[in-house]
C-alpha cells in the first residue's frame, strides 16, 4: 500500500478510536504530508525507511526554515504514523524509536494586562444586536478560558444562566463544566434577551452565537471581529482568542487559584500542561521584588 493510503488509514484511525479534534487532525495530516513527499523523492516505502531518513526528513524541514517546535510537532506525527504501523503489523520495525527532537524552549504565554481587558470589554456597542452579541462573546471567554473553537460550538441550551455554568465539548469529544461570573452571566443575558432573536432572522439554529445572517458564527469569523476590537482598544498585533485565554488562567493563580482548578477548568488532559502559568507568576514576583526591594 502507497504510503499516501496508509497516511488516510492512520488518520481515519485517529478520529475512529483517539477521537482528536478536528484541529490537531489538520495539523497531523499536514505533516505526514510533507513527510509523504520526501519519501516519494527517495522512492521509499514505509517498510523501506530507517533511522537515516527520519534524520535526513528532519533536516530538510530545517533547510525549509521551519522553527524547531514546528520539527517537533512534525517529529511526532511521523512518530505516532509508524507506532501505528508496527501495531497494525504493516512494519516490522519502527525507525522513530531512537530519535530525539529537536529541542525546544517553552515560550511564556502572553496574556493582558487587567487595564488592558477593561479596554476590551468596553469596545462593543451595547446599543446595537452585533454589539450586544460580540460584547458576549469576549466576556465570556475571559470568563472562562475557553478555546475559540468551544466557544463558536456552545448551543443555548448548554448555557444554565440561574445557576451560572456552561457545558463545552473540549479536545477528544470530553465534556466539563466551566463556572461564570455575573458579568459574563449578564452580557449573555442581554445578548440573549436583545440581540440573538433579531440576528436569527426566523431561522431555527442550535448554536449560541450566530452571525449576522442567521448561522452559526464561525472560528474566523470570531477572530475577524476579535482583532478589530483588539485594534480599537490599542491592542495592535497583541490579540488574540488563545491571549484571552491565557489572560484568564493567569488571573485566577495571581489571585490564588490553584492549579489543579484552572487545569479543570481550561480542559488540560495534563498538569504540566496548565503548569507554565507558573513561570509567569514566577517572573511577574521578580519584577516586584527588583522594583520595590531596596537593595534588589
Amino acid at each position: 500500500m502507497k504510503t499516501a493510503a496508509l497516511v488516510q488509514d492512520f488518520l481515519h484511525h485517529l478520529t475512529v478510536e483517539r477521537g482528536l479534534a478536528k484541529n490537531t487532525l489538520l495539523a497531523y495530516g499536514r505533516d505526514l504530508q510533507k513527510f509523504n513527499r520526501f519519501l516519494d523523492g527517495k522512492g521509499r516505502q514505509p517498510r523501506q525507511v530507517r533511522q537515516g531518513e527520519i534524520n535526513e526528513f528532519a533536516r530538510t524541514l530545517s533547510r525549509q526554515g521551519l522553527s524547531p517546535k514546528s520539527i517537533a510537532r512534525a517529529l511526532n506525527a511521523v512518530r505516532m504514523f509508524f507506532r501505528y504501523l508496527v501495531t497494525e503489523k504493516m512494519v516490522t520495525e519502527d525507525p522513530t524509536a531512537t530519535i530525539r527532537s529537536p529541542r525546544t524552549w517553552r515560550t511564556l504565554p502572553r496574556f493582558l494586562t487587567l487595564e488592558e481587558v477593561d479596554h476590551l470589554l468596553s469596545a462593543p456597542d451595547p446599543h446595537n444586536p452585533l454589539g450586544l452579541r460580540d460584547a458576549a462573546m469576549v466576556e465570556l471567554l475571559y470568563a472562562t478560558g475557553l478555546r475559540v473553537s468551544e466557544l463558536v460550538s456552545l448551543r443555548v441550551r448548554d448555557i444554565n444562566l440561574d445557576v451560572g455554568y456552561l457545558n463545552c465539548v473540549g479536545k477528544g469529544r470530553k465534556e466539563r463544566l466551566v463556572p461564570m461570573g455575573r458579568a459574563a452571566s449578564h452580557r449573555l443575558h442581554a445578548y440573549l434577551d436583545r440581540a440573538r432573536p433579531s440576528l436569527m432572522k426566523g431561522k431555527s439554529v442550535a448554536a449560541l452565537f450566530v452571525n449576522n445572517r442567521g448561522s452559526s458564527m464561525t472560528r474566523q469569523g470570531f477572530w475577524k471581529i476579535l482583532k478589530n476590537y483588539g485594534c480599537a482598544a490599542g491592542l495592535r498585533g497583541k490579540l488574540s482568542p488563545h491571549v484571552l485565554r491565557h489572560s484568564f488562567a493567569t488571573h485566577l493563580l495571581e489571585r490564588g487559584a490553584d492549579l489543579r482548578s484552572v487545569q479543570m477548568m481550561l480542559g488540560h488532559a495534563d498538569i504540566s500542561t496548565t503548569q507554565v502559568y507558573t513561570h509567569i507568576n514566577r517572573e511577574r514576583l521578580k519584577k516586584i521584588y527588583k522594583d520595590f526591594h531596596p537593595r534588589a
